[in-house]
């Protein structure tokens, strides 16, 4: 009996762990992602992001967002599924207390003709791709 525990037990702790979320995007949100980094190479991530570069702002998909600043495109894929980003009506809001947002900084998801909350994530690192010299 003892024997036989030790597969089912290793079944169970292996069903447990889960693979990150992958982004999951429809032809036209792979098509918007591919058009915003055509020609662009990935740089070295980054923790935050000053707000002011924020301004320019492009959900791609619940787990993908562009920040635009002049000729650089910051990819952030949020850790997690931020349920409801990528639906329309809906809005990022970001609730930061410095001049950064960065990793791990919570954003809510807003339905914008109610006000209510729908969905929220962690952001990721912010990786800055940039168009070759």
């Amino acid at each position: 009996m003892r024997l036989l525990m030790i597969p089912i037990t290793a079944t169970m702790l292996a069903a447990c762990q889960t693979a990150p979320d992958q982004p999951t995007r429809t032809a036209s949100e792979q098509q918007a992602y591919d058009r915003a980094l055509a020609g662009k190479t990935a740089g070295k991530a980054e923790k935050c992001l000053p707000t002011y570069r924020s301004n320019d702002m492009t959900v791609i998909d619940d787990h993908t967002i562009l920040f635009r600043d002049g000729r650089t495109t910051y990819v952030n894929s949020t850790l997690g599924n931020c349920s409801g980003l990528g639906d329309s009506g809906h809005a990022l809001v970001t609730r930061n207390v410095g001049p950064q947002l960065c990793r791990g900084d919570i954003a809510t998801v807003a339905d914008t003709s109610t006000g209510m909350t729908v969905g929220s994530c962690a952001l990721g690192d912010f990786v800055p791709y940039r168009a070759a010299p």
